[in-house]
């Protein structure tokens, strides 16, 4: 016989008792947002030498679709209210690829506050299983920084799998870019604001769809989440959202931030794909050159983006053919949550 699932307030008791004296774990509020960011930050500063969070990204984070604070995220904090922990679970539709989010300050890791939170996590997303369709396999991730052993220890103890490996790549550019051989009947424009960006999401979900760990979210979940973080994001700018078109067809995109926060100097491509019909004609490659040329016109001369380190479409040697190298890789582990039919793309 099963054993009777445990409720919200039952965890924090539980795991409230694991925490060493002095210390507390409880809901997190927008209040905290300030004392969230200061933490998260302090651990960027140890394991990447700089920040890499800022308030108003954790306020969209703690605001999005489908995520609610009071039961979906907590914090650890000192006996005179300073967070020195945070973590969130999270489960967008259809809820068999969810995520774990949590960090400790520096100053106090080796306390088991780490344990407690991604405990309690994994409790809350358990508790969520009747979410996912029946007879799905349901897992849980969580991403860290490779150089961050004190986590690897911590998630292998907790029963996780190193599963995949990403790459930060980067270019600096210190004379023009090639210009972009657009394939035979192509144009380039950028994205119309506030008329495109359903048209837009639904090409960077068919491009996706052959990633590894892509599943398919219904339109409505996905695009309502898409939308309110480009609307919450300060440094959005539709001028660097490039679409290759095919007659009235997005053939192609490549999605661009003029910075990130980690390093204001360097351009970010956030998103970029190529839906089938339009593949192997080159048009990855211009689109490439295409946003490396429009930063260098803007006086940016490096230029980064996330790659799956195994990309099953070849990203990563389109990128190191374009001249881009590897800065920093992140890790994801993995662990089972429940057996069944995997809905994921492997």
């Amino acid at each position: 016989m099963s054993q009777p699932k445990l409720t919200i307030a039952e965890i924090d008791t539980l795991l409230q008792q694991q925490l060493p004296a002095g210390y507390t774990l409880r809901p997190s509020t927008l209040a905290d947002v300030s004392g969230a960011v200061a933490m998260h930050n302090a651990s960027a500063i140890d394991t990447l030498g700089a920040p890499q969070f800022t308030e108003e990204e954790f306020r969209a984070d703690w605001q999005e679709p489908g995520f609610t604070l009071a039961t979906d995220s907590r914090v650890v904090t000192t006996a005179e209210g300073q967070i020195v922990g945070t973590t969130d679970a999270v489960a967008n539709p259809p809820y068999v690829r969810n995520l774990i989010w949590a960090r400790v300050h520096p100053a106090f890791r080796g306390r088991g506050i780490g344990t407690v939170l991604t405990r309690w996590a994994e409790s809350r997303l358990l508790e969520r299983l009747d979410e996912a369709p029946a007879g799905a396999r349901v897992t849980v991730d969580c991403f860290n920084l490779d150089t961050h052993t004190a986590a690897k220890t911590l998630l292998t103890e907790l029963g996780y799998h190193h599963e995949r490996s990403y790459y930060r790549m980067k270019i600096e550019l210190s004379a023009p870019p090639p210009l972009p051989a657009w394939p035979a009947g192509m144009t380039i424009r950028t994205m119309i604001p506030k008329q495109e960006e359903a048209a837009v999401y639904r090409a960077k979900e068919e491009a996706f769809q052959d990633h590894w760990g892509y599943v398919a979210t219904p339109f409505e979940e996905g695009f309502a989440l898409w939308q309110h973080h480009l609307q919450h994001n300060p440094d959005h700018d539709p001028t660097l959202f490039f679409l290759a078109l095919d007659g009235d067809e997005i053939a192609g995109y490549a999605l661009c931030d003029p910075k990130i926060t980690d390093d204001p100097a360097m351009g970010w491509i956030a998103n970029l794909g190529v839906r089938r019909p339009w593949r192997r004609r080159g048009l990855a490659l211009a689109l490439l050159h295409h946003a490396f040329g429009e930063f260098y016109r803007r006086g940016v001369k490096k230029v980064g983006l996330g790659v799956d380190a195994g990309s099953l479409t070849g990203a990563t040697r389109l990128y190191e053919k374009a001249g881009m190298k590897p800065f920093r890789q992140y890790n994801t582990y993995e662990k089972e949550l429940r057996p069944g039919q995997d809905l994921v793309r492997r």
